[in-house]
């Protein structure tokens, strides 16, 4: 992939992020359903981790598989704080549980937390690749 393509690829990614963070924080903000504010919340995560990704080849095809590479590429390496790995994992399993597994519901508390967490990934990520 040549590096202007790349270059747009991130840039929709993180407009994907953006947007998806904005609705989790409007859905909260009105005090919709938590488990919807977690979903849109984790995929502002994934989406922004997707943004560091683009230029790897190929890309895993399963939110474990890009999870398992982000961590790989920029938890490991020290590139990231650990934290921001704890916060998507988390997000990832309780988007999990509450879609799939449980009857039990997200409380407001989680999804206020999730949303917190991935406001500071986006802005990690959006900090990482502007420098």
């Amino acid at each position: 992939m040549k590096p202007d393509e790349i270059t747009t690829l991130r840039q929709y990614r993180l407009e994907q992020a953006k947007a998806a963070l904005e609705d989790a924080e409007f859905l909260l903000l009105h005090q919709r359903s938590a488990l919807s504010v977690v979903n849109r919340a984790y995929y502002g995560m994934f989406y922004a981790v997707l943004a560091l990704l683009q230029d790897t080849s190929p890309l895993p095809s399963k939110h474990t598989g890009i999870i398992g590479l982000f961590d790989v590429m920029y938890i490991r390496t020290g590139i990231f704080d650990k934290q921001r790995s704890k916060d998507l994992h988390r997000a990832f399993d309780l988007r999990q549980a509450s879609d799939y597994k449980t009857i039990e519901p997200v409380t407001i508390e989680q999804a206020e937390e999730v949303t917190a967490s991935a406001r500071a990934l986006l802005e990690t990520v959006v900090q990482f690749l502007a420098s």
